[in-house]
C-alpha cells in the first residue's frame, strides 16, 4: 500500500467504535468496510495480537466503518448503519459475525442485506448517517482511500502486515509512550 499521499495528522481518535480503555496508551485506528475481504483478513489475523493488548488496557482500537461507493462495498455500508456505536462489546461481536459470514450475505442483493442483518443479529437502524459522514470527511481530508487503512501513530499499513510487525509497532509505541 502506497502511504505517501496519506496525511496521518488528519486521522483522529474521535468517533468510530471504541474497543478497550480510552486511557490505553496506544491507539489503533482502523478504517474498514465490512464487505471488504481484505478487511476480513486484517480483522481475523490481527485479533491474536490486538485482543490481548486491548484486554490488558494497553491498546484502544478505534474502528471507523468507512462507507464506500464501490459497488462491491456498498453492502457493507448497509450493515454499518445498523451497528450500535454505543455498545462496543456487542458491536465487536456483530463485526466478527458479519466478517465471518461475509461470503453468505455478500451474495445477497443490496436490498436484502439489511433484512439479513436484522434477522441474524436482531439489529435495527441506528441512524449512523451523521457518524458515517464524519468518517468519510475525515478519510477524505487525510487522503485515506483504501480499506483497510490502519494507523498506529506515524505507522500506516494495511492487511499485509505480519503479526510480528504489528507487535513490534505496538511495543515501540509503548516504550516511547506516544
Amino acid at each position: 500500500m502506497d502511504t505517501s499521499n496519506i496525511n496521518a495528522s488528519k486521522v483522529t481518535t474521535n468517533g468510530g467504535i471504541h474497543l478497550g480503555e480510552k486511557s490505553a496508551p496506544v491507539k489503533v485506528i482502523e478504517f474498514i468496510n465490512l464487505n471488504c475481504p481484505f478487511c476480513k483478513q486484517w480483522w481475523e489475523e490481527s485479533a491474536a495480537v490486538l485482543d490481548p493488548y486491548v484486554a490488558d488496557g494497553k491498546v484502544e482500537r478505534i474502528v471507523k466503518l468507512f462507507d464506500k461507493e464501490k459497488p462491491g462495498l456498498r453492502k457493507g455500508n448497509v450493515i454499518h448503519h445498523l451497528l450500535d456505536y454505543n455498545d462496543p462489546v456487542k458491536t465487536k461481536e456483530d463485526i466478527e459475525y458479519f466478517l465471518a459470514q461475509q461470503q453468505e450475505w455478500g451474495k445477497l442483493d443490496e436490498s436484502a442485506v439489511a433484512e439479513y442483518a436484522m434477522t441474524k443479529r436482531s439489529l435495527t437502524d441506528q441512524n449512523n448517517k451523521t457518524e458515517a459522514g464524519r468518517i468519510i470527511t475525515e478519510a477524505s481530508e487525510a487522503n485515506v482511500t483504501l480499506v483497510p487503512s490502519v494507523f498506529i501513530g506515524e505507522f500506516i499499513f494495511d492487511e499485509h502486515i505480519t503479526n510480528e510487525e504489528l507487535t513490534e509497532m505496538i511495543e515501540t509505541k509503548l516504550v516511547r509512550g506516544n
